[in-house]
């Protein structure tokens, strides 16, 4: 029984750790530090390097034409930018909806997938800053100076913005509560370090510092800890602001993020970043604490629970029975929101299916592979 305690106990203590414990750490951490947030500086028109916006899109012909309208639109000079659209084997009306929109330059590219779409974008962009973003995120007016305004620190090689997302009447996805969390955690690993991932809606690079990854594995993981292993440093910019729909459903949730795991797996586990050479240890704790635990997590929660069902079973005690309960009233109540749709429900169902969705994805990689391409999740366009 005492092992079966230590493991129950560990386990438990790595889920708060990296749920809870490892923000409330931070926090202290960058209170000690007694430092002003390292991110974006003041960019001024004389300074502003020229920037190419960069945007790879499979069948978008729906939402292409307000991407480049509201890219055209920034409060960015328009001889300093560029915007280009990689068209990924489109089979609709997406590249001469760009080109009619005003695009600088559309390419028509095979099927290779979205990173393939990418680097053959920035093999032909002119631009010092290359900065990305999806056909369905519409950056607010600032953003692109804002983005910009972190490469005034030359330590700074990779920058990302803030995503919100807007929901339809009646989503039960929620989506918005995680990010808001997640968006924070990323402010103070950013302001005592350097971020452990990014998003696809609005981020940018240095020329100099964008780097050829295998085509599963995305830029949102693989481009902030190869930078930092540049020995640059890679920034979250809240100003940057960036917004897109998001998946209504908590179902639709899970596959989305069961696709994207598909491609996580691959970048933790030979993409490079559980390598610690060339990290800071600092950065090292973020990777273990931010991103192989997270990931971990629905491992730990069945070691959890089948550990405090065996101590149960074996007379534990008082405090077993307790913390059995608990685990079992969160599983109710994920269970129970798909009939009764209230908020606490909700949010139990979306850890769960999310927690869930990290093992599923795994199991997809290791069962088939994961294909470089990618499709639209549904409902966000």
């Amino acid at each position: 029984m005492t092992l079966l305690a230590i493991l129950f106990w560990l386990t438990c203590a790595l889920i708060v750790w990296t749920q809870v414990g490892y923000r409330l750490a931070l926090g202290v951490a960058a209170r000690l530090r007694a430092r002003a947030p390292r991110g974006a500086t003041p960019a001024r028109s004389g300074e502003l390097p020229t920037l190419s916006l960069i945007v790879a899109a499979h069948d978008e012909q729906e939402v292409i034409a307000d991407k480049v309208a509201n890219a055209l639109a920034l409060d960015y000079p328009s001889e300093l930018l560029e915007v280009i659209v990689a068209c990924d084997g489109c089979a609709d009306e997406t590249a001469a909806r760009a080109r009619a929109a005003g695009a600088d330059l559309v390419l028509e590219l095979p099927r290779g997938g979205k990173i393939r779409a990418q680097d053959a974008a920035v093999a032909q962009a002119r631009g010092e800053i290359l900065s990305f973003s999806d056909a369905n995120a519409l950056w607010d007016a600032d953003a692109a100076r804002e983005l910009v305004g972190a490469f005034g620190d030359r330590e700074v090689g990779y920058a990302c913005g803030q995503v919100t997302f807007t929901a339809p009447d009646g989503a039960t996805n929620q989506e918005g509560v995680y990010w808001s969390y997640e968006m924070g955690l990323r402010e103070l690993e950013s302001r005592l370090s350097s971020i452990t991932a990014g998003n696809g809606a609005i981020y940018a690079t240095r020329r100099d510092s964008y780097i050829v990854v295998d085509p599963i594995m995305g830029h949102d993981l693989s481009l902030p800890f190869n930078t930092v292993k540049e020995g640059l440093r890679a920034v979250y910019v809240p100003t940057a602001v960036a917004r897109e729909k998001m998946v209504p459903s908590l179902e639709g949730e899970f596959e989305r993020k069961r696709r994207m795991m598909s491609h996580t797996w691959p970048i933790l586990l030979r993409g490079g970043m559980l390598s610690m050479v060339g990290y800071p240890p600092g950065y090292a704790l973020m990777i273990i604490s931010h991103r192989l635990l997270r990931y971990s997590t629905p491992g730990l929660h069945l070691i959890a629970l089948a550990s405090n069902v065996a101590l149960v079973a074996l007379g534990g005690g008082l405090v077993y029975a307790v913390t059995l309960i608990l685990q079992l009233t969160l599983l109710a109540g994920a269970a129970l929101a798909g009939a009764v749709p209230l908020r606490p429900l909700l949010i139990a169902r979306y850890y769960v299916l999310t927690t869930a969705s990290s093992a599923a994805g795994l199991w997809d990689w290791l069962r088939h592979g994961t294909s470089a391409s990618w499709e639209v999740a549904e409902g966000t366009r």
